[in-house]
Parts: C-alpha cells; sequence; structure tokens
C-alpha cells in the first residue's frame, strides 16, 4: 500500500501544475478530455437505434444482437482494471495512444464483419480500446489538478459524459437516414483517427517518470484485495453497479420496446431516449444542491426508495398496458432521475474509505459498473426483449441495490465523507 500512498501524494512538478495553466491552456485541455470521454458513451449508444435492422440483416435474434453490448460493456469493465494500472506504470500517453488504435481497428472491421459472432467480439475490442479513453481522462486531471480545482475540471468532464449518451442515438439516427448500420461504424472509426490525432499532438504525458508506479502486478494484486476486504466498500460497489445495470436494461431494451411495441420510427426513438437522459442529467445537477442540505447517505437512500417504488410501477403499467407509451417514458424517467441521484453519491461514499489507493479503487468501481451492466443487457434479451421483459430487469436492479444499502452497507453506520471527495463524484 505504500507505493500507492506516494504515488499520490508526491507533489506535482511545477510544468505540470494544472494551477498554472492559463485560461486557454485549461479551455483546450478540457475539449480534449472531453473529445476522450465522449467515444465511450458514443460507441455504447450511437448504434443503439439500428439494432432491430441488425437483427434483421444478420439473420440473428434481439437476443444475440443484445449481446453485443454486452460484449462492449464487457471490454469496458475489463479494460478498467488492467488499464489503470498500468498507465501508473508507463504513463498515460502510451496505453491511450494504443487504446484509440484497437478502438479504429476494430470499428473498421464492424463494417465487414460477416456475421453477429464477428461483431460481438469487436465490440467487446471495442470496450477495450474506449476503456483506455475514460481511465486516462480521468487520470490526467488527478495529475495535473487537486482539491476545488479538481471538482471543477472534472465537473465540466460529467457534464460530456452526460450530454454524449443523449445525443449519441440521435446521431445514429441521422446517419440510419442515409446509411444502413454500418455507417454507424464507419462514423466511429472516424472520430477514432480524429482522436489518436488530437492525443498525439494535443495532450504531453503528465505522470513523469519518477512518479510512475512500482511494484507490478503482486502490488496491483494487493490492492485489489485489500479493497475487496472492506464490507462496506463492496457495499457500495454493488449499489453503484447495481443502479447501472437498471440503466443498461433500459439501454438494451428500449429500442426494441419503443420502435418494435409502439411504432417508434429511428429519428423519434432518438428523442424518447433522450428525453429519459435528460432526467439523468438533471438528477445529478440537483444533487449538487441537495448535498448543501442534506448528506450523502440520506440522499442516496432516498433516491433508491423512489427508484424501487417508481421500477415496481413501471413493471406494472408494462404488464398491464396502462397509460400506454406515456406512461412507459414517465415511470422510465423517474426511475432514471433515481439513478443519477443515487450513482454520484455511492461512488463517494465508497472512495472516501480509500484516499490511500484512490486510483486502484476507481479503476474497481468503473469495472464492477460495466461489468454488472453487461450482466443486465442481455438478460433482457433472454427475457423476450419487450416491455415487461425490460421493466423487470429495471426494477429488478433498483430493488437488489436497496436491499444490499440497507442490510450490507447499513448507512447509518457510514463516516462522514470528506467533503472534497463529496464534490469531485457529485459533479
Amino acid at each position: 500500500m505504500t507505493a500507492t500512498v506516494e504515488t499520490i501524494k508526491t507533489p506535482t512538478p511545477p510544468e505540470l501544475t494544472g494551477d498554472l495553466m492559463s485560461t486557454g491552456q485549461r479551455l483546450r485541455l478540457v475539449l480534449v478530455l472531453g473529445s476522450l470521454i465522449a467515444i465511450g458513451p458514443l460507441t455504447i449508444d450511437m448504434y443503439l437505434p439500428a439494432l432491430p435492422a441488425i437483427t434483421t440483416d444478420l439473420h440473428t435474434t434481439s437476443a444475440a444482437v443484445q449481446l453485443t453490448l454486452t460484449g462492449t460493456l464487457a471490454g469496458l469493465a475489463l479494460g478498467q482494471l488492467l488499464i489503470g494500472p498500468l498507465s501508473d506504470a508507463v504513463g498515460r500517453r502510451k496505453p491511450l495512444l494504443a487504446g484509440i488504435g484497437v478502438h479504429v481497428v476494430a470499428s473498421v472491421l464492424c463494417v465487414v464483419a460477416p456475421d453477429i459472432g464477428t461483431v460481438g467480439a469487436l465490440r467487446v475490442l471495442q470496450g477495450l480500446g474506449v476503456a483506455a479513453s475514460a481511465v486516462v481522462a480521468t487520470a490526467v486531471v488527478r495529475d495535473l489538478f487537486s482539491g476545488a480545482a479538481f471538482a471543477k475540471l472534472f465537473s465540466r468532464l460529467m457534464l460530456v459524459m452526460g450530454v454524449a449518451p443523449i445525443l449519441a442515438p440521435t446521431l445514429g439516427s441521422g446517419l440510419l437516414r442515409w446509411s444502413d448500420w454500418r455507417g454507424v461504424f464507419v462514423a466511429l472509426a472516424v472520430f477514432g483517427v480524429l482522436l489518436v490525432t488530437v492525443a498525439a499532438f494535443g495532450l504531453r504525458e503528465t505522470l513523469p517518470p519518477e512518479r510512475r508506479r512500482r511494484g507490478g502486478v503482486t502490488a496491483t494484486l494487493r490492492d485489489y484485495g485489500t479493497l475487496l476486504r472492506d464490507r462496506t466498500f463492496v457495499g457500495l460497489v454493488l449499489v453503484t453497479g447495481l443502479a447501472m445495470a437498471a440503466l443498461f436494461a433500459y439501454v438494451a431494451g428500449s429500442s426494441f420496446v419503443f420502435q418494435q411495441r409502439y411504432g417508434l420510427d429511428e429519428q423519434q426513438f432518438g428523442l424518447a431516449f433522450g428525453a429519459g437522459a435528460v432526467g439523468l442529467i438533471t438528477a445529478t445537477q440537483l444533487n449538487v444542491r441537495l448535498l448543501r442540505r442534506y448528506s450523502p447517505q440520506r440522499i442516496l437512500v432516498t433516491a433508491l426508495g423512489v427508484g424501487t417504488a417508481a421500477g415496481a410501477a413501471l413493471l406494472a403499467v408494462a404488464a398491464t398496458g396502462f397509460g400506454g407509451l406515456a406512461a412507459i417514458l414517465a415511470t422510465l424517467w423517474v426511475v432514471l432521475a433515481a439513478a443519477g441521484l443515487a450513482m454520484p453519491n455511492a461512488p463517494a461514499l465508497a472512495l472516501s474509505r480509500h484516499g490511500e489507493a484512490a486510483g486502484t479503487a476507481a479503476a474497481l468501481l468503473g469495472a464492477v459498473q460495466f461489468g454488472v451492466g453487461a450482466l443486465a443487457a442481455p438478460l433482457v434479451g433472454v427475457l423476450g426483449t419487450g416491455s415487461v421483459a425490460m421493466a423487470t430487469v429495471v426494477a429488478g436492479g433498483m430493488v437488489t441495490a436497496l436491499a444490499v444499502l440497507l442490510v450490507v452497507v447499513r448507512p447509518a453506520r457510514l463516516a462522514e465523507v470528506e467533503p472534497a471527495a463529496v464534490a469531485v463524484a457529485a459533479h
């Protein structure tokens, strides 16, 4: 654990201190890092309007197509566990450029993929590639800034993470007006090439050799073992992952429910999907104000309670057909808003327990988030891809998250969270 503490607390050399950056330099940094952050949501969500078309074109099943989403999430989960420690050991630029390169190659191969099995394998590679972008962007901010400056810059990047999922299906829908589903992967490949260029020329190395972590695989495994022995930390990580599972059940099932069950076209689906994402983003911004009056523990319990009730209502509406599409959208909006309140606070509580291993803890947290999401996505397909299937997994994720919080974590026993940790996660 000593090596990790030294890595995090060693002062940044003056030439790499973010506080010395001009306003223009900070703006350029935000644009570069924002672009890196955006490729993840775009890769996950941009092809969602095309899922029914892929099912038809490749003569496969909806469950098999949804497994391609699972592959992306699994790649993201595994990639964060691998690339996080790797970037601490060899620096930020090499893993970043290699990861984006893998993403570009996988995207190009998706364009010519002959069957759904090949697409699924390539989506895993895409996930591994974009994991590098997510990990390195966060690490670069940590390298250059601390305290309030870190929270301010990170909040801007979180806004990109919120907006990108809204725009992604809409962009995908627009591409499908003049291209088939393969055109989406052409666009992702082109974006990847642009990112490689921007990162190569616009992002310098922020982790000098003297600050790089030593100890290899043994030290990394020891750090992960310490985290996994903390029952409260594990419980909070699971709560975050289960809330994410509800979100990805919506992501995986919404295109089939809205387009096949309720007859929306690809463009209308993009708008409906975006409306749900607005609820998620609105809640994350509201969370900042709520934290001025309430503890993150209280917000988390309340959010999961509301989300569980809304999930039950969603399941009832889906099963009975009462209220039609409007009722589905309304109950989904409340569930997503509840997830938007839960997902910032659970990580804040978890990460505040292990400040000496913040990087490793964040990597584990991200891996569980996307790993549990990867399990939720195909479950919707196994249950039938209809509105009841989607609602069952969404409600199940919220119910289980609340149960883990109350039984495993026990919010009343949580210590107060450091204000800096709450500020970072809340934004």
